[in-house]
């Protein structure tokens, strides 16, 4: 197929079939190697659409039950989870034990795979078989109600395979058609004007604290959004430092072998790293973790703003880096590797000490 026409092919959007041709297309002219992520941006469609497309062709539409779909993912063995955002992408190398589901939440609290899961955004599965190098690769990929990927689980070398294929075939939906109906998801809700909070309030509550996790829960009650919350609050709970300190606290953390705990996630699905990092690399914009267990891969060039975040616990003081792109989204955050009722190591203080 000519340049002129795949530029008339992709002039639309499309969907279904004229669609996986279009696909085929982009890769036979330049773009065999872009993920399908990026083909679908490049096709103006979501990547859920485009997924959606090779149904019959390397895809199975799965049935959508919430995230109840994960109660079936350890019989699977050692996976790869992957969870990412606009900026970041989390990679980690396990298998899912400890699965708690229900409508509102989702936990997988094992000691490589930890995840926290929204079902409410879960609203589209599909299992896809990708032709690699090695021979077929098996994936379970969620989106959500706009095609938007919420969370992905690949097969690995160590998989059990049979497992893998007798999910797909257990889950798979009535429905097979190769056209996805997406929907525009509620956008976040912008922040008041900072002089309709109560910054007394604010800082009371905020120093009341005794849970890390009680820190969402305190900002939708003052209807105050999270950065916002960090410039109001004031120095003794949040100070800027340079948008350089994700590499640099990442450096001290890997040369003082102290362990960290990395957060990516989006509305669906959170998705946490403990442990050292050792093996750091800076590929264009990219900073990349490329760790046996753990990948990161984040864009240095969205942290329009990074923070150093207290929080008071009944286990004394947590801390944390907080990345912000330019709309305020936090992409990602660090603390220091912590169990409950223990309190946070001095290591990850020296090295978030570090920054400025």
């Amino acid at each position: 197929m000519s340049e002129a026409a795949l530029k008339d092919l992709s002039a639309g959007r499309l969907s279904g079939p004229a669609l996986r041709e279009a696909w085929a297309a982009l890769k036979d002219h330049g773009g065999g190697k872009l993920r399908s992520r990026d083909a679908a941006q490049r096709l103006g469609v979501s990547e859920g659409e485009l997924i959606a497309s090779l149904v019959a062709s390397g895809a199975t539409r799965l049935r959508t039950d919430g995230a109840r779909i994960i109660e079936a993912i350890p019989a699977l063995g050692p996976v790869m989870a992957l969870t990412r955002n606009e900026h970041c992408v989390h990679e980690k190398i396990g298998p899912y034990l400890d699965v708690t589901i229900n409508p509102a939440h989702g936990l997988v609290l094992g000691e490589l795979i930890d995840l926290r899961l929204f079902p409410s955004r879960w609203h589209h599965s599909f299992a896809v078989i990708d032709e690699i190098e090695d021979g077929p690769r098996r994936s379970i990929q969620v989106f959500d109600a706009d095609g938007t990927a919420v969370h992905k689980i690949y097969q690995k070398p160590a998989t059990d395979i049979a497992a893998f294929d007798a999910l797909i075939e257990a889950w798979r939906a009535d429905d097979q058609s190769p056209v996805l109906e997406i929907r525009d998801v509620d956008a976040p809700k912008g922040d008041r004007a900072d002089t309709e909070i109560d910054v007394e309030r604010l800082r009371r509550e905020w120093s009341a604290l005794e849970d890390t996790h009680e820190f969402f829960g305190m900002l939708r009650g003052l209807e105050v959004g999270r950065l916002q919350a960090l410039r109001l609050a004031g120095s003794e709970f949040a100070r800027p430092v340079g948008t350089d300190g994700l590499a640099r606290a990442l450096e001290a953390a890997r040369d003082t072998a102290t362990p960290i705990m990395v957060f990516v996630g989006n509305p669906g699905c959170i998705q946490i790293h403990s442990g050292t990092v050792t093996n750091l690399k800076r590929m264009g914009p990219w900073f990349n973790v490329l760790d046996p267990t753990f990948n990161l891969h984040l864009r240095e060039d969205a942290i329009a703003g990074a923070w150093i975040v207290r929080k008071p616990t009944r286990d004394g003081d947590v801390t944390s880096l907080e990345l912000f792109d330019k709309d305020g989204f936090c992409f990602a955050q660090l603390f220091g590797a912590r169990k409950p009722g223990k309190p946070e190591l001095e290591a990850w203080r020296a090295v978030l000490g570090t920054l400025a």
